[in-house]
């Protein structure tokens, strides 16, 4: 992103058109570059051996058994994608009010990550921390009396971080937007000596309608009481954005994350400018459904709106991008 003081210039001496006549030049003139370095593949989990199951409204993305998963990181690493996001589809008997399985170290999430690091040890692995894959309301925390409980569920997630790093998670990113997580995550990982894995916050995450698909492809879309208005961020407001990433930084945050992203470029943007710390997008479910739909409909080029859509993220200042499209993007780039 550049921050120019532009100078005047006039027609006809100067004429915008002439160095975008040709490729070779456009392709010299090109501020902004996107690679398979940029990506991080959002991968949904479940339980079996040999499953790849369609996700509903989402055409292209497939819930992946743990054997599958070891596959699809070993076609990341191939096309140079160098991490993966992984969320678990979690059936109804195993959830629960407390979300007991997300603490449970042989649950399915534990057991991809050990399976991924064996086959595939450079690749890096990102975990989710919240529990709405787990609970039987479909919440991010604790609740009781309709109310999500902030300071007990912080506590649950200390230790869900603590199970996921062991099992060899990379990164944790808590996504519960619960108030003072990060440090208490930070502390517990480092009280657990897993002080070298990273902590990436989603620290701009809105209550958004774009997370739909996403829902119903973890198994928590038709649970879900309520809404998350009163833990996930107003999308009219971006000031409360910038605090929100200045706690979960002053309290040990590495990264910070925006999302849902396209809708959210603005935010990319100022956080980028404003704190010059590793900025990450989500392009999130609701994101890949229009897009995918419109392109199978033919009211769009498919794969140009793939391209077009994660350079935007990086125009706007991400210096990564979380997609179900990385290894279709990946393979475009080849």
């Amino acid at each position: 992103m550049s921050k120019l003081a532009f100078t005047p210039r006039h027609y006809p001496a100067t004429r915008l058109r002439r160095p975008r006549a040709q490729t070779w030049s456009r392709n010299l003139m090109r501020e902004t570059r996107l690679s398979p370095d940029d990506l991080i593949w959002a991968i949904v989990l479940k339980d079996g051996k040999g499953v790849k199951e369609p996700v509903d409204h989402m055409n292209g993305v497939f819930r992946l058994s743990p054997d599958e998963a070891v596959k699809a990181a070993q076609e990341a690493r191939a096309l140079g994608i160098n991490a993966l996001a992984l969320f678990p589809y979690t059936d109804r008997g195993q959830r629960s009010a407390d979300g007991a399985e997300a603490l449970n170290s042989d649950n399915l999430m534990c057991r991809t990550a050990k399976a991924i690091k064996d086959a595939v040890p450079d690749v890096g692995l990102i975990c989710d921390v919240a529990l709405d894959p787990y609970t039987d309301h479909g919440h991010d925390g604790l609740m009781q009396d309709g109310i999500i409980l902030n300071d007990e569920t912080v506590e649950v997630l200390c230790r869900q971080a603590v199970v996921q790093a062991e099992a060899g998670f990379d990164i944790v990113a808590p996504s519960d937007m619960m108030d003072g997580r990060i440090g208490k995550i930070r502390e517990a990982l480092d009280g657990a000596g897993l002080g070298d894995r990273q902590i990436m916050s989603y620290a701009v995450k809105y209550a958004s309608c774009f997370y739909g698909p996403y829902r119903g492809a973890i198994g928590s879309g038709d649970l879900l009481k309520g809404d998350k208005k009163t833990y996930q961020m107003d999308p009219a407001n971006a000031d409360e954005g910038l605090h929100e990433v200045a706690l979960d930084l002053a309290e040990g945050a590495d990264s910070v994350m925006v999302k849902p992203g396209m809708p959210y470029l603005d935010m990319i943007t100022r956080v980028k400018q404003t704190f010059g710390v590793p900025t990450y997008a989500f392009q999130v479910s609701g994101e890949y459904a229009m897009i995918a739909m419109a392109g199978d409909a033919g009211a769009i080029n498919r794969d140009q709106a793939i391209l077009e859509s994660l350079v935007c993220f990086r125009r706007a200042g991400a210096d990564g991008i979380i997609s179900y499209f990385a290894k279709e993007a990946a393979e475009l780039m080849t």
